[in-house]
């Protein structure tokens, strides 16, 4: 699989660019110009009389803009000095890629040379450059004319690679001939030239999801943080930027989150959701969006190919069958998801209680019936109360919670856990959302609230029965219903959710705090003491921001603070180490065994839940509690609250703004549109 951790992303969904840090894509590994599942380019390579310039200075603008320096050997002055150099600005947009190459001579003379510019493509599928499978394909030959070459697959793709001025000629023979384009330049002494390839590509209709790109692209430019440690100011500002990349838009044109790039730039449900709910005080239309882009793609029928089941939210949406790899082949609509569709509900509840309008909480009414009429109906298919979930396929997901990986779920001796499986944190999801559903269906006039509040309490009872083992909950109930040991991070999901009482949170926040599972930069997902712990394993002992923030988010409102600032200090710590942009996991060795946390090779960066984890933990240690339907507000900030002086202000609460600040504990509300209780 090709590693990602290293290479530069410039992002504008779903067009993104990765490459090392000379800017040339050479088709190597993940390298790449992508878009709606597509390598666009596998080949931008710029060289200047035949040599490759030398990289000196990579700078990421924005999420949007990057800019490659490098310096052009063998030109210019005489001495030890550069005095020439190739600058790379490299834009992408929602709509295709912006590259200006321009050769800027600092020297005393008159430079000329060639500027010779190389592209190439074989349009290979995502799904296909992460299996590798790509590395087969020949590439496409490319169709010339005067100042554009154009490629086009057998789908009906269409590549198209503008140059301003049209170069003058083909490029000498060499490995990409045929797609290579030169412009003789003269540059004079304190002068650049510059010549511009624009990029673009048309695809063909499908029955499958279109990915688009956002009518428009918030900037966030009105939410701002002052603390007295900056890397918060730093970490959140980098976060926001990406959130602002990622975005993508459904048919109906509802903004939501691509989970990742290149791989997940789709709506997922599970990833989607978390995210878009964690921005709700930031960007409550997008949380609208992503529940009503999901909603509209709802199961309707039972489906055991794609997973699907009437009222389940789906895992995620494509244009066309995707083959992963590994007998991992995934339908364009495939459902393998055993809690989008109560994290459906539960975000519902809270972009209501902070404030969607109540006309868009009743269209999506119909959609929470059907939600929780799964969660009754078919989530749990052995009828033993718990939601529990099988491939019942052969070619899906064998684990379908976040931790989708093969040997997510495992015991202490590292033996996997058999099917089907029931994830404690499921159950802790699917408490909240029968809570959540049965206050919405009070609050408008709907029939049911009564049976979701039992149903709620019961599954709460079993859980407390069954699920716990040595002290702490299991990670899952395995085929035969034994409580999975072994320390692991899916307990921190349980906090918040209600389905603990104060002292079982006490006595999990306790685990959770414990050198084992706190690695000092947040939290591993698997127990340090585990036998087949892993510090680079992708859910056996690696650290997930969003994981950690999740966790934060349910140990603040526990009121178990201290664990939770802990957390938050090492995400802080994290995101410095990784210039603030943190990545979807990295290494969970964890102090003191290094400074900083290793890098995941594999891992997408920036990617939204990561992102998203930023805004999470800062109004978590706020603890604010809005109830826009009732008029009410309540803001507690956490006794260990993580810092000494806050400034926060741009939140969105209803239809206002609020605004406030802690100094020295104290807290003053600037501005809102709720009074403070």
């Amino acid at each position: 699989m090709p590693y990602l951790h290293d290479l530069v992303t410039t992002l504008a969904a779903p067009w993104v660019v990765l490459s090392p840090r000379s800017g040339q894509l050479t088709g190597a590994g993940a390298e790449g110009v992508y878009a709606r599942d597509r390598r666009i380019l596998s080949h931008l390579q710029v060289s200047v009389d035949g040599r490759s310039p030398v990289p000196v200075q990579v700078d990421e603008r924005s999420t949007a803009t990057t800019r490659y320096d490098a310096v052009v050997d063998g030109l210019g002055d005489s001495g030890h000095d550069p005095t020439v150099l190739l600058r790379r600005t490299r834009e992408v947009s929602g709509d295709g890629l912006t590259e200006r190459i321009t050769l800027v001579n600092r020297s005393h003379l008159t430079v000329d040379c060639e500027l010779v510019v190389a592209l190439g493509t074989d349009l290979a599928g995502t799904a296909a450059v992460r299996s590798e499978a790509a590395a087969d394909l020949p590439a496409l030959p490319p169709i010339p004319e005067a100042d554009r070459l154009h490629w086009e697959d057998a789908s009906g793709t269409r590549v198209t690679a503008l140059f301003d001025p049209a170069p003058d000629a083909a490029a000498p023979d060499g490995a990409e001939a045929e797609a290579g384009r030169g412009w003789q330049l003269k540059v004079d002494a304190g002068q650049e030239v510059s010549v511009t390839i624009r990029v673009s590509a048309t695809f063909p209709i499908t029955d499958g999801f279109s990915i688009e790109p956002p009518a428009s692209r918030p900037g966030y430019d009105e939410v701002e943080v002052g603390c007295d440690d900056t890397r918060v100011d730093r970490w959140l500002r980098r976060s926001l930027d990406d959130v602002a990349g990622l975005q993508l838009a459904a048919e109906e044109g509802e903004r939501y989150l691509g989970a990742g790039p290149p791989w997940y730039l789709t709506l997922f449900g599970r990833d989607s959701l978390i995210s878009a709910g964690m921005l709700i005080p930031v960007d409550p239309p997008l949380a609208a969006g992503t529940l009503r882009a999901l909603a509209r793609h709802q199961g309707t029928r039972v489906d055991p190919g794609a997973a699907e089941q009437p009222g389940k939210i789906p895992h995620e949406l494509r244009a066309e069958v995707t083959d992963h790899g590994r007998g991992l082949v995934l339908p364009a609509a495939y459902y393998g998801t055993h809690d989008a569709t109560q994290l459906w509900i539960t975000t519902l509840h809270k972009a209501w209680r902070w404030g969607m309008p109540t006309d868009e909480v009743r269209e999506l009414l119909p959609a929470l019936q059907g939600a929780l009429a799964w969660m009754r109906d078919y989530a749990d298919p052995d009828g033993d109360g718990f939601l529990e979930y099988i491939d019942e396929s052969g070619h899906g997901l064998a684990n379908q919670g976040w931790k989708d990986s093969s040997d997510s779920v495992q015991w202490p001796d590292g033996t996997i856990a058999t099917a089907p499986i029931a994830l404690c944190e499921v159950q802790g999801y699917a408490y909240a959302a029968a809570i959540a559903g049965a206050e919405l269906l009070t609050s408008f006039g709907l029939e049911g609230a009564e049976e979701w509040s039992e149903w709620a309490a019961n599954l709460r009872e079993r859980f407390r029965e069954t699920f716990w083992v040595d002290g702490y909950p299991a990670i899952a109930l395995d085929g035969a219903k034994r409580p999975v040991a072994g320390p692991a991070s899916n307990m921190g999901h349980l906090l918040g959710t209600g389905i603990l009482d104060p002292a079982e949170e006490a006595v999990v926040a306790d685990v959770l705090a414990s050198g084992d599972l706190d690695s000092g930069f947040g939290l591993r997902t698997l127990s340090k003491a585990m036998t087949h712990f892993n510090p680079l394993g992708y859910h056996t002992g690696t650290v997930w921001p969003h994981d950690t923030a999740m966790t934060v988010q349910g140990l603040y409102a526990a009121g178990q603070s201290a664990a939770a600032t802990s957390l938050v200090n090492g995400l802080v710590r994290a995101a410095e180490a990784f210039d603030y942009r943190l990545p979807e996991l990295y290494g969970g060795s964890g102090q003191p065994e290094e400074d900083t946390p290793t890098p995941y090779p594999l891992s997408c960066r920036p990617q939204a839940w990561a992102a998203a984890a930023a805004v999470a933990v800062v109004i978590a240690a706020l603890r604010i509690s809005p109830d826009v339907p009732n008029g009410t507000l309540r803001i507690t900030p956490a006794e260990h609250f993580p810092w000494k002086n806050l400034q926060l202000s741009g939140l969105r609460l209803g239809s206002g703004e609020l605004s406030l600040s802690l100094t020295d504990g104290e807290l003053t509300v600037r501005n809102s549109p709720l009074e403070v209780q």
